[in-house]
């Protein structure tokens, strides 16, 4: 049996929505180049161009020129401010839109960073190296970088990094780590001496002899009970009956000696570094020193983020000759 259309009716073409047809100017997104889009994605994803920047490890103002460029390229503004809220155009969107659907429905990929892994010595990185470190991650977002803290001779045996910088008592680097490094180089020699905070002695009062220091609670970082050099502090607590205080954390030896009259060994700049310190020398007859030195791990001495990091640790200490014997 066959069926046929009744005669006077034709057959109903379903309705359509026309196809959007993109702005002309879009046409131009495929021709932007990779780094180009990419400075703009990351700048639209921040919502600032200083962390942008960052993000990308450029200079604001070299991303912000590149910006400026493209939107003369497209004649569009594709950026605007509301308060100090960075967002984008209704252009900046569009194009935006557009960028993210020709990369598959995802922004381009940040390049890879290499992982580098920093071992340092607790109280190096504490006092001389913290804050040039956090300076550089500021400008640097993308970096990967792992940090290690070496707080005795069997933790720096049993690390593994690519650079390493540690404490010794001798002048030779025979207690350096244990893989495969490239010649180590002795960096400082650290004078150490007993410290107080200012606010709790005068200067008429302060303890200038062993017998003095009976008055006052001694505190001692437990990784210091480990080191040869100090022995002749290591003995004098030893020999103490009351008035001692041990603690595992290097920062909290400093705060119990800035906020609980305590008196304990310390490198003998931190008086440069806490303004709020002050050296007592002379209570000892013997000289209690320690080496800083460096070593970089055979396989990664030609990474460019190893290389970035031993140009940071020359300069920060080079800043600071005048705190270290050489």
């Amino acid at each position: 049996m066959t069926f046929t259309e009744p005669a006077g009716r034709q057959a109903v073409t379903p309705y359509r929505t026309p196809l959007r047809v993109p702005d002309p100017w879009l046409a131009l997104a495929g021709g932007i180049e990779p780094a180009v889009a990419q400075c703009f994605l990351v700048s639209a994803r921040c919502g600032c161009f200083m962390q942008a920047a960052r993000s990308l490890n450029v200079k604001a103002t070299w991303l912000r020129k590149q910006l400026a460029q493209l939107e003369a390229r497209l004649q569009r503004p594709l950026f605007s401010f509301q308060g100090s809220a960075l967002t984008l155009s209704r252009d900046g969107r569009q194009l935006q839109a557009r960028l993210i659907a020709l990369i598959n429905d995802g922004p381009p990929p940040l390049n890879e960073q290499p992982l580098v892994r920093l071992a340092v010595a607790e109280s190096i990185l504490h006092d001389i190296l913290g804050r040039d470190l956090i300076s550089l991650l500021r400008r640097n977002a993308s970096a990967r970088l792992q940090i290690l803290t070496l707080d005795s001779e069997l933790a720096l045996q049993a690390v593994s990094a690519d650079l390493v910088l540690w404490l010794s008592d001798g002048q030779t680097s025979a207690s350096g780590p244990s893989f495969a490094t490239l010649p180590a180089v002795r960096l400082a020699c650290l004078d150490y001496v007993p410290h107080i905070a200012k606010r709790y002695s005068r200067p008429a009062t302060r303890p200038d002899c062993l017998n003095d220091l009976s008055d006052y609670m001694l505190v001692q970082w437990q990784a210091d009970q480990q080191v040869d050099s100090f022995a002749p502090w290591n003995k004098l607590l030893e020999q103490r009956r009351a008035g001692v205080v041990q603690v595992q954390s290097y920062e909290l030896m400093l705060e119990m000696i800035r906020c609980s009259a305590c008196i304990g060994l310390l490198p003998q700049y931190m008086s440069r570094f806490d303004r709020g310190l002050v050296a007592l020398p002379g209570l000892f007859d013997q000289t209690m020193q320690r080496h800083l030195w460096m070593a970089v791990n055979a396989q990664a001495q030609a990474l460019p983020p190893v290389q970035l990091l031993i140009e940071l640790i020359h300069h920060t200490l080079d800043e600071r000759k005048d705190w270290f014997q050489t």
